[in-house]
């Protein structure tokens, strides 16, 4: 059995459209509610009423990616029973309306971070980019945190105030916005509000925040199991800690904590090749034979790391992570099981006719249809060499 090929869709205001989607080769999408603010009810209307336009353009609505996890259950503070119980309802109307895999991320404050957009590549095409001397640019000299120095090293230090003076204004501008940018259609922080949010996890370490996701999963689980539902978290991306910020789905040793902790089929993980690529610490085969059939969505993507753990977006076939070993060890699980592990191709770089146009970040179509077209070949030959139909 072949992984499905699914494709994210970012919604009405995307400017690839579903039609487009049909012409790439995938047949699934992934999508979420970007629209409805975080913590509050995805109700079936609404949920009906998007997967009615996906099937109405001959797709199917395979993943939910992402039903957001609110801050206040993080940090367990305010209201964050009451957004507990409205996250269990919403999995329950996703479940009405038959959406069974549910992708959510544990990352405090910040979603994925990159400091340059438009990275150029040698070919002319552009990439997402992750410089620590440009995060720290931001972290000490524009979001100011308090004691942010002490978290990097004094060769980045050094860089970073080179940088700082050197930059301009609108260079500035640029890091701010490029690193408070989160995932497209979605609210952005200002700076003040992000400096506001990182200050109530000042008690909360690596541990205290495991609990924090131990407890979430605790809650939800049953709902998962009574529905079926397949719960696919996310790793960090970056897979580090940054601006302070405790970070636990990064490393082998978290991804065993978690799976170990609430022992649900339920529980189970999006895997991502570039977020946990991104560290040279992790070998991805290894990880992927520890998660085995609690792997409920694939990431595909490759990152190319410099020796200060740097890292752009690479070709898909053409970076750090050997993607051969890492698709044919998940297409063994997949023989496996009854249903088709859904995977996508995870971001993609801005080339040929998208150059000129408006795409939203990592999400242009010409590149994201190429590292498809090019993971497709893969598994075809991954599968005939192992007689897997």
């Amino acid at each position: 059995m072949q992984l499905k090929q699914t494709w994210r869709w970012l919604g009405d205001n995307d400017p690839i459209t579903l039609k487009d989607i049909l012409q790439t080769g995938a047949s699934g999408i992934v999508t979420a509610l970007h629209h409805v603010p975080h913590g509050d009810l995805w109700t079936i209307d609404e949920i009906q009423k998007r997967k009615n336009a996906i099937e109405a353009a001959g797709l199917t609505w395979d993943v939910v990616e992402s039903v957001t996890v609110h801050e206040s259950i993080k940090t367990q503070t305010g209201d964050y029973k009451t957004y507990i119980e409205q996250y269990k309802e919403t999995l329950r109307n996703l479940a009405a309306c038959n959406i069974k895999t549910v992708t959510y991320n544990f990352m405090p404050v910040a979603d994925w971070t990159r400091t340059n957009l438009d990275f150029i590549m040698p070919d002319g095409s552009r990439a997402l980019y992750f410089n620590w001397f440009d995060l720290a640019v931001f972290d000490i000299f524009i979001l100011k945190r308090k004691n942010a120095a002490d978290d990097y090293s004094e060769e980045v230090l050094n860089e970073a105030e080179k940088r700082f003076k050197l930059y301009s204004p609108q260079q500035l501008k640029q890091i701010s916005f490029t690193i408070r940018f989160g995932i497209p259609g979605e609210k952005k922080l200002s700076v003040g509000e992000m400096k506001k949010k990182i200050d109530t996890y000042k008690k909360i370490n690596h541990s205290l925040l495991r609990e924090h996701l131990k407890y979430f999963l605790e809650q939800i689980t049953p709902v998962c199991e009574e529905h079926t539902i397949k719960l696919a978290l996310h790793p960090d991306d970056p897979p580090f800690d940054i601006f302070g910020l405790p970070r636990i789905v990064s490393t082998a040793e978290d991804v065993q904590y978690i799976l170990s902790s609430v022992k649900s089929k339920a529980n189970g993980f999006c895997f991502c090749t570039g977020s946990f690529g991104a560290s040279s610490k992790n070998n991805l085969v290894e990880m992927i034979k520890m998660i085995d059939e609690r792997i409920h969505f694939v990431h595909l993507r490759n990152t190319k790391r410099d020796e200060y753990g740097n890292f752009f977006e690479a070709d898909h076939l053409n970076g750090d992570t050997d993607m051969y070993a890492v698709v044919a060890e998940i297409l063994a699980i997949q023989q496996k099981l009854n249903d088709p592990i859904p995977f996508r191709p995870d971001h993609g770089h801005v080339m040929l006719d998208d150059v000129n146009k408006k795409t939203n970040p990592g999400y242009s179509c010409i590149g994201r249809m190429r590292g498809l077209a090019e993971l497709r070949g893969l598994m075809l030959g991954v599968s005939r060499a192992n007689n897997w139909q």
